[in-house]
């Protein structure tokens, strides 16, 4: 289907961001065809998935992602914060969301690091995938033009995407010389001639991070192909598959 549905950090908009709650409840929708997620190191380099640098905003935890090992920030509380109906949900481990994604959903995984904060993590997300098996399933994206390189260095056959929200000139080659042959967007850059350029040189777009049903539509007009980002699927749902439920009710009633 055109206009691929992106959860963005699961079904965030209800249940807690990157948490297997927001996972599991985006997979019980059927028109979610991808997820986002962000992925960070612990202390002792295990891949975890959270969005912050530090602890405050989703956990009850304080201080930074890095300086906690695993079983420290297993003992946190990743849920109250959105609801306290997701008491005690934790911060997962990358090795939990690929077991629970696994031939489900394509996961959009964003190597979420600033300059040499994380010099392992590269090494320590493609290990998990690789040991599932799961290269086909997956692509790793970057705002840090280092880790997509590195990326590429440690596993050439991995698909990877440059995470951007402005609009340079020579975006494209810049894609080129990074070998990304995905492209995550602020949708406001996004324009028809971008989407046609990028789409003709192999180039799959992602827009980010779209909640208005009136701006969702906007974008369907640029490219069937540009995938959609959001943090409320379901919306998602309402504006491309009711609106075509409708149009072949539509169409039915004119051929009887």
């Amino acid at each position: 289907m055109n206009h691929l549905c992106v959860a963005h950090r699961g079904f965030s908009g209800i249940a807690p961001e990157n948490t297997l709650a927001a996972f599991r409840l985006a997979l019980e929708q059927p028109f979610v065809h991808w997820i986002e997620l962000d992925v960070q190191l612990s202390k002792d380099d295990v891949p975890v998935v959270i969005h912050d640098f530090t602890l405050e905003r989703t956990t009850n935890g304080t201080g930074r992602v890095k300086d906690l090992n695993w079983k420290e920030l297993q003992q946190l509380d990743a849920g109250s914060w959105k609801d306290a109906e997701y008491c005690g949900e934790k911060i997962p481990s990358l090795a939990q969301v690929l077991d629970m994604c696994r031939g489900r959903v394509s996961l959009n995984i964003e190597l979420k690091t600033a300059g040499d904060m994380y010099p392992g993590l590269e090494k320590a997300v493609l290990r998990e995938i690789v040991m599932r098996q799961m290269e086909g399933e997956v692509v790793l994206t970057s705002f840090e033009r280092t880790a997509l390189r590195r990326t590429k260095e440690l596993a050439p056959e991995i698909r990877t995407g440059l995470i951007i929200d402005a609009r340079p000139d020579d975006l494209a080659k810049q894609l080129e010389k990074l070998q990304c042959s995905f492209l995550s967007m602020g949708y406001p850059r996004l324009d028809r001639n971008l989407m046609k350029d990028l789409t003709g040189r192999g180039i799959t777009v992602m827009a980010w991070t779209v909640d208005d049903r009136r701006i969702m539509r906007k974008l369907s007009a640029l490219h069937p192909e540009l995938m959609i980002c959001t943090n409320w699927p379901d919306r998602w749902e309402q504006v491309f598959l009711l609106s075509k439920h409708r149009l072949w009710h539509y169409i039915r009633n004119l051929i009887r």
